[in-house]
């Protein structure tokens, strides 16, 4: 457990094997208002964790930010069974496969910001522009924190091994120069005018912070991180 900010804290998962890589997996926890928790992207679930996180607060919010990030949501409805799932855009055709098949509360692309439970603390939006996967990215206001799951990663070398690390490189997935994988940005070519006015909503923001779902987070100077990042796009 690892605080990131007034409020916020990571937890890191164990490593998952993704097109021959090994990816690392993190969890986002908020603490919102009456010590509601908003969990975005839960990590395997374990009697320690499950321990210190309901020392946070009560576990009432579940996020799956995209269609990638919903394996172990079954496990934390069951440990936790007044939570709601908030699921962004395909991740509801995965859900049949878990057991039990979790409850969807609500899709994340019909919600407006001003209408969220957690408004005032989060907002959110749906980066859309790509054919194959959109992804639900929120701000975290208390903390100047933007949270993103696939669509930056940012490894460090040394996480691969070294035969890995000129894979790793192509894809334009090290650290310090993290950046959306070459498959997902690819998926982009004929609607980057979309995808432009999700990251002009981003920078919008101002994040000062950004946590990476894979790979080393931004402590600072986030939005040169972000636009440097999206140099592709813009």
């Amino acid at each position: 457990m690892k605080p990131f900010g007034e409020n916020i804290w990571l937890f890191d998962g164990p490593s998952v094997p993704f097109f021959g890589l090994p990816y690392s997996t993190r969890m986002t926890v908020v603490r919102l208002n009456d010590d509601e928790l908003w969990v975005h992207s839960p990590i395997a679930l374990t009697p320690e964790l499950q321990q210190q996180v309901s020392g946070l607060g009560t576990v009432t919010y579940l996020i799956a930010p995209n269609k990638l990030h919903y394996l172990f949501l079954a496990q934390w409805q069951a440990a936790f069974p007044e939570s709601r799932l908030y699921v962004a855009p395909g991740v509801e055709h995965k859900l049949t496969r878990l057991q039990p098949p979790p409850v969807i509360c609500q899709q994340l692309a019909e919600m407006e910001s001003a209408t969220s439970p957690w408004t005032g603390d989060i907002e959110q939006l749906i980066f859309s522009g790509s054919s194959v996967m959109q992804e639900a990215v929120f701000f975290h206001h208390p903390s100047k924190t933007l949270i993103l799951t696939d669509l930056i990663e940012n490894f460090p070398p040394e996480h691969f091994k070294s035969w890995q690390r000129p894979l790793a490189r192509i894809t334009g997935i090290l650290a310090p120069n993290g950046r959306t994988p070459l498959d997902w940005r690819l998926s982009f070519s004929t609607r980057k005018a979309e995808a432009r006015d999700c990251l002009g909503q981003m920078l919008a923001w101002a994040p000062e912070k950004i946590v990476l779902a894979h790979g080393l987070c931004i402590e600072k100077d986030g939005s040169h991180f972000l636009r440097r990042s999206f140099d592709w796009l813009l």
